[in-house]
């Protein structure tokens, strides 16, 4: 099947960075065949169905480099409590009441909303593992979604000191056997359903794991995912346990690498960032979460200026509350100007390439997504610009990330596959995704305790 979408401006993030207007683009199978004039390509590919764009923005889909898929179910139930505090009082005892069935539900309804919001790649951290099984229900939602990217099998080794419960404790062995085990089931080189191996985060990890987690990335060329210097209790639990900060001892123990994506980064400094640099290390910035946890404010222009390359994430809904990053875009931006107070510091341009090309980049799938390029699978986005909150427009990029609130995405392909149609899914029933879910949250909270009614405080 092929497909002309025709007449609208086409945000490329090729490496002129070149914006076309009342321009085309053929889909063909998987892949962009070609980019040019309505007229031009009609008379190439005769046989193309016409998607009229004219008041339409073409863009690559976007690639969120962190989630949590399973806190789908938890949104809402974690506001106002700094990170150690949500995780033991509210998102651990939940991760520990998981069934197949929450987090199958929950990874549906995170796809299906990260694909209507024009999120085509996802990396989702599952790192929540009380009873086998839960990984490959995630995968599932993957498959069963059409969306692309890597499920990385997470896991906590340690911590039971702070609040960490016994439940999601596994033993390094345990850990990285089920690993394993996950990857030669369910990984694909040249798929679009990756594995990956996501160690927690490092004051609920040992030395032992993580080196393991080294070795074993290095014998199956998957992509490696950590939280990294998150917040200050992180740093000083680190500094107590390895006598280092997060990046030095990951560093000493030979860790960090190109095919690492290291989340969050707020508490780094300057040694950090250097060290980050020397390994090539890749960063996932996800600025809602880290307001929305007060976790601080990374030094996203620091590492730009030393060259990392960094992605946009949305983190699991229940430190963000949602998986839109457009909304990401624009916090991501206004964040480091009103912090540094420099109105240049963090462009429009900069974070949609943070949320398109650099994202692609950060999980090592830039040469198959993240620009609108002929010869690249056909992960495209199609945004109505006739919403009145993105009118009048006098510049498409700045409408997207200042503008724009997420809804206005009515056309989604990923992998040559037409997911969203016109504003209707083409493969998944949106009303029974979502009482699924809403089902799947209710029992849940339930079963933990965090139903209880909240008024006003």
């Amino acid at each position: 099947m092929s497909y002309l979408l025709a007449d609208g401006w086409i945000i490329t993030m090729n490496p002129q960075r070149e914006i076309l207007e009342q321009a085309s683009l053929l889909i063909e199978d998987k892949t962009i065949r070609a980019i040019g004039t309505r007229d031009a390509l009609q008379q190439r590919y005769p046989e193309a169905e016409i998607i009229d764009c004219r008041e339409r923005i073409i863009m690559p889909g976007m690639v969120n480099t962190h989630t949590h898929l399973f806190q789908t179910l938890l949104k809402g139930l974690g506001d106002d409590m700094v990170l150690k505090k949500w995780f033991t009082c509210m998102t651990g005892p939940s991760a520990v009441a998981l069934t197949e069935e929450d987090v199958y539900a929950a990874a549906l309804h995170g796809c299906m909303e990260s694909l209507r919001s024009g999120v085509t790649s996802l990396v989702d951290f599952m790192y929540a593992h009380p009873r086998p099984g839960l990984t490959a229900k995630v995968i599932e939602a993957f498959e069963v979604s059409g969306i692309r990217g890597h499920v990385c099998r997470g896991f906590l080794t340690s911590g039971a000191e702070h609040g960490i419960p016994a439940e999601l404790i596994e033993t390094p062995e345990q850990a990285l056997a089920d690993a394993r085990a996950v990857i030669d089931r369910y990984h694909q080189v040249d798929g679009r359903v990756k594995v990956g191996l996501a160690p927690s985060m490092i004051w609920a990890l040992d030395e032992k794991v993580l080196r393991g987690t080294r070795q074993l990335a290095d014998e199956t060329g998957v992509l490696i995912t950590t939280h990294v210097a998150e917040t200050d209790f992180e740093i000083e639990q680190t500094k107590l346990r390895f006598q280092a900060s997060d990046t030095e001892f990951l560093s000493d123990i030979g860790f960090l690498g190109p095919d690492v994506l290291a989340v969050h980064c707020v508490q780094c400094n300057s040694r950090d960032i250097r060290a980050l640099k020397h390994h090539d290390t890749r960063v996932s910035h996800n600025p809602c979460s880290n307001l929305y946890l007060a976790s601080g404010v990374p030094p996203i222009p620091e590492m730009l200026a030393a060259g990392l390359t960094v992605g946009l994430g949305s983190d699991g809904p229940a430190s963000s509350n949602n998986h839109n990053l457009f909304q990401a875009m624009k916090v991501a931006a206004l964040l480091q100007r009103g912090v540094h107070r420099d109105p240049t510091i963090m462009t429009a341009e900069k974070v949609l390439e943070m949320a398109t090309i650099d994202g692609a980049r950060a999980i090592g799938l830039e040469h198959l997504v993240g620009s609108l390029e002929v010869g690249k699978r056909a992960d495209v986005v199609i945004v109505d610009t006739s919403h009145p909150a993105m009118t009048p427009i006098h510049h498409p990029v700045s409408s997207l990330v200042y503008s724009a609130l997420g809804h206005e995405v009515s056309d989604v392909f990923v992998d040559g596959a037409y997911l969203l149609r016109a504003g209707e899914f083409t493969q998944l029933n949106q009303k029974e995704v979502m009482a699924r879910s809403q089902r799947a949250a209710h029992s849940l909270a339930v079963r933990t305790g965090n139903d209880k009614a909240r008024g006003w405080r």
